[in-house]
């Protein structure tokens, strides 16, 4: 598995070079005892090497059956999985399927199914702690409604939180939609649901932990 810097954090990064070398570079030469630019330059280091890890971005493959597969969209923890009605896009009932992003995870995401982009759409909202189950419907999120091959149409909403400010949709109405793919990033811990068809055979349950790209956590059946 291949790991490499998202490019979203490229400034962020740069940013973060040029404050540590601003405030290290004048204590080390001019502040006495050394304790104190030593102590410094560890927090700052601690705290630069904690963002380069949320940047990550490892490039992925499904290695599994990929015949009507659903893969997670996220790294992170299975926080919902019920019934609902989805009145915005698919206006029907499905599965709702939500994953929680810590800081700590992997914070790219991924097209969950095989497909074409029917529609793409950007609402503004609060900025909740994206746990929380109100969070899929009042927080600032961006949607994504894939069409699959056998005609399934699969929701993707991705949630800020409490402490993301920015989400990037990368997909776009009327483009390929692949699970090895990313279809967008947020920028600091969030969350994912997915909306799938009644009748998808769901593979996880509320607590497991998903890996985007990786983790199938259900098989479509054809539609009814």
């Amino acid at each position: 598995m291949r790991v490499k810097i998202h490019h979203e954090g490229n400034e962020i990064l740069l940013v973060m070079l040029g404050i540590m070398a601003a405030v290290c570079v004048p204590m080390w030469l001019w502040v006495t005892p050394v304790s104190w630019p030593i102590a410094v330059s560890v927090v700052l280091g601690i705290i630069f090497l904690l963002t380069l890890n949320f940047f990550r971005s490892p490039r992925r493959k499904f290695e599994g059956d990929i015949n009507n597969v659903v893969v997670a969209s996220a790294d992170g923890k299975v926080v919902a999985l019920e019934e609902v009605f989805e009145d915005e896009f698919l206006h029907c009932r499905c599965i709702q399927l939500s994953v929680f992003m810590s800081i700590f995870n992997v914070h790219a995401n991924w097209f969950p199914v095989n497909g074409v982009v029917e529609a793409v759409a950007h609402n503004k909202g609060r900025y909740q702690a994206a746990y929380l189950p109100k969070s899929s419907t009042e927080n600032e999120r961006s949607a994504v409604v894939i069409r699959t091959p056998d005609g399934n149409r699969v929701l993707v909403r991705q949630i800020a939180g409490a402490v993301a400010r920015r989400i990037v949709t990368y997909a776009e109405k009327g483009t390929e939609a692949n699970i090895e793919d990313h279809l967008g990033f947020i920028k600091f811990g969030s969350r994912v649901d997915l909306y799938l068809p009644i009748n998808t055979d769901i593979n996880v349950k509320i607590g497991d932990c998903t890996v985007g790209g990786i983790t199938p956590v259900g098989r479509l059946n054809p539609p009814t």
